[in-house]
């Protein structure tokens, strides 16, 4: 079980295979993860229950920070903070 706090924080980053690490917001990162799992075949068997894409992503979000799409190919995605700068 993830820890309540996390749903507090708006922004994720993303870590790809391959790709330069970014930051997303909550909705970006959710519609990330619904795009990889609708081009997956068949679903992880704990997200089979789910009644569609997005809320398969919405579980992963809530309860997880990793996704093997195929052996050695892992998806992570991190909540972070991002405070304002200073003045």
């Amino acid at each position: 079980m993830s820890n309540p706090l996390i749903h507090s924080y708006e922004n994720y980053v993303i870590l790809e295979p391959g790709k330069s690490d970014r930051i997303l917001s909550s909705q970006e990162t959710l519609t990330w993860l619904e795009h990889w799992l609708e081009n997956m075949n068949p679903l992880p068997q704990d997200l089979q229950s789910q009644p569609s894409c997005r809320a398969a992503a919405q579980r992963l979000l809530d309860t997880a920070c990793d996704l093997e799409i195929q052996p050695g190919f892992n998806l992570q995605w991190f909540a972070v903070r991002i405070d304002p700068p200073e003045s």
